[in-house]
């Protein structure tokens, strides 16, 4: 059925209907490929549905312009369909919830190692992405963009203490459009490729995919999970779901007391030393 959102127009049921028929077009599409596996390099790289429906659907909004009227998915469609991801990715949650909740025991056993790989997720973007960013010429936007990887509560907090026309603002704004856009097809590539080494185990990779993101997660949890045993897959979705859920609660706390500091504090020492401009004027 057609569904209203806050700030959007509601459909009629023919255009409402129009957009489940696609969504039902490009899952069948999808689930008919399956899983496909080849190697690059010395990785092996599994490509699976959920990467599949992103694509079609980015080429499907290319393409509506072209597309005849009467079947055409325009932008007040293409905005109903971002908010019921929103919906899906709740239904998500939810069943991966029942499997953390099953699997407590699993957890409590993996000890601190659950805990302490939050760790990545907290200061890994700004120790890997703040050089990065500083040598490309950005500013302060740099400390939005990578004191976290972006989502919504990341907008909040940089909301609050900059506002969202700041040079931190127009940051972690650019941050959250990426991972919106090409995060989740980013990640499961990357997960694929670190899956393909052979040096860690899924378990230990199904903690590093819960960056604070559901759909994030899910495409990396099932890019680890392809191939595996059950019992296996299943761990893979649990720990994914442990690790998202720290992530996403106790990383907003983190983030904010923590992350963030820590962000500035990382600008502070590495923009008189990596920025274009100053090391330009060193060497003249």
């Amino acid at each position: 059925a057609a569904m209203s959102t806050p700030g959007l127009p509601k459909p009629s049921p023919v255009r409402g209907a129009r957009l489940h028929l696609w969504v039902l077009a490009i899952v069948l599409v999808s689930e008919a490929i399956g899983n496909i596996s080849f190697s690059v390099g010395f990785a092996k790289l599994v490509l699976f549905p959920m990467l599949y429906a992103l694509l079609i659907g980015a080429l499907i909004s290319i393409a509506s312009p072209r597309i005849p009227s009467a079947i055409r998915i325009d932008e007040p469609l293409q905005r109903l369909a971002s908010a019921m991801v929103q919906v899906s990715v709740l239904l998500l949650v939810a069943k991966l919830s029942l499997l953390v909740g099953s699997s407590i025991p699993k957890l409590l056993h993996s000890g601190w190692a659950l805990a302490f790989q939050e760790l990545g997720h907290f200061f890994g973007t700004v120790l890997f992405a703040m050089p990065i960013a500083i040598m490309l010429g950005v500013k302060r936007e740099a400390v939005g963009a990578t004191f976290s990887v972006g989502r919504e509560q990341s907008l909040a907090i940089i909301a609050e203490k900059y506002g969202l026309n700041s040079p931190e603002g127009r940051g972690v704004l650019a941050e959250y459009i990426t991972g919106t856009v090409v995060g989740t097809v980013f990640i499961a590539f990357l997960a694929s490729i670190v899956k393909g080494l052979g040096i860690f185990h899924p378990v230990a990779l199904a903690m590093g995919a819960g960056v604070g993101s559901a759909s994030m997660m899910a495409a990396a949890a099932g890019a680890i999970a392809s191939g595996q045993p059950a019992d296996v897959a299943k761990d893979v979705a649990t720990f994914a779901a442990a690790s998202n859920l720290i992530t996403t609660t106790v990383g907003t706390y983190f983030t904010l007391f923590v992350s963030l500091p820590f962000a500035n504090i990382v600008y502070r020492w590495l923009e008189p030393v990596l920025s274009p401009k100053r090391t330009r004027g060193a060497l003249s």
